[in-house]
């Protein structure tokens, strides 16, 4: 399956992949942001391909993007391979200047550490008093979350000013995730009157036309979640 449009970095463009992770999704939105062509490769993770394997033989997982033969591992490394590989296509991923690049590298790695093994806990959760718990262990991350909103927009639309970069890539990834899981948990991680910024923030990325292109199905995304909790549900029965 082809995404993207026009664009191109001197050589073929495979994107391996499963269709829902949020990591895959960081990938495919910076390829549409910077209009690049490429094939999607839909991977079976319980029957690795040898490509797969042989593309990232020391993880064994996806995201990987093999450029001209050459495969370029984990989410936020290729986010800034394709910013650099592709500096003349769509608008950049990570600010000229050096603070702010590292500021914008300092906040998608705390989206990685830090905010996604606290939301997880609630991703994982099955019952009322579990939900419960996670959702208050996760909303001091989300309260940084604004901060560095705040701190970082200067007031414009996004993490990185007025277009998404690499901060907004990395934690929006995660909102179809996000929006689902509060479905179902009942909860509210991204609260317009607890985090406004966030809140304007979220909808704002998800209608960028990048982000179209590359978010699944959230029907989809709810279909698969139900099937987990269906699974951990029946795992703790038997346990």
């Amino acid at each position: 399956m082809a995404g993207g449009g026009g664009g191109g970095g001197g050589g073929e463009l495979q994107l391996l992949g499963t269709w829902s992770s949020p990591w895959v999704i960081r990938v495919r939105v910076a390829l549409e942001t910077k209009g690049l062509s490429y094939d999607y490769v839909e991977e079976d993770l319980s029957r690795k391909s040898d490509l797969l394997l042989k593309s990232n033989p020391l993880h064994k997982k996806v995201p990987v993007l093999i450029h001209g033969g050459q495969p370029v591992c984990e989410s936020l490394v290729i986010l800034e391979y394709v910013d650099e590989a592709w500096a003349g296509a769509g608008p950049p991923l990570l600010p000229a200047d050096p603070y702010d690049r590292a500021a914008a590298r300092f906040w998608a790695s705390y989206v990685n550490d830090t905010f996604f093994p606290s939301w997880k806990a609630l991703f994982r959760s099955t019952t009322t008093d579990q939900r419960a718990e996670a959702f208050k262990n996760v909303v001091p991350q989300v309260e940084t979350l604004e901060r560095a909103f705040r701190e970082c927009s200067k007031g414009k639309a996004f993490f990185a000013g007025d277009a998404a970069g690499l901060v907004d890539v990395a934690l929006g990834s995660h909102l179809v995730w996000i929006k689902v899981v509060d479905e179902v948990a009942g909860t509210n991680l991204f609260d317009e009157a607890k985090f406004p910024g966030l809140a304007a923030w979220a909808e704002r990325f998800l209608s960028l036309d990048a982000v179209k292109k590359a978010a699944p199905d959230a029907g989809e995304v709810l279909k698969q979640y139900e099937g987990f909790l269906a699974k951990w549900n029946e795992g703790a029965g038997s346990s």
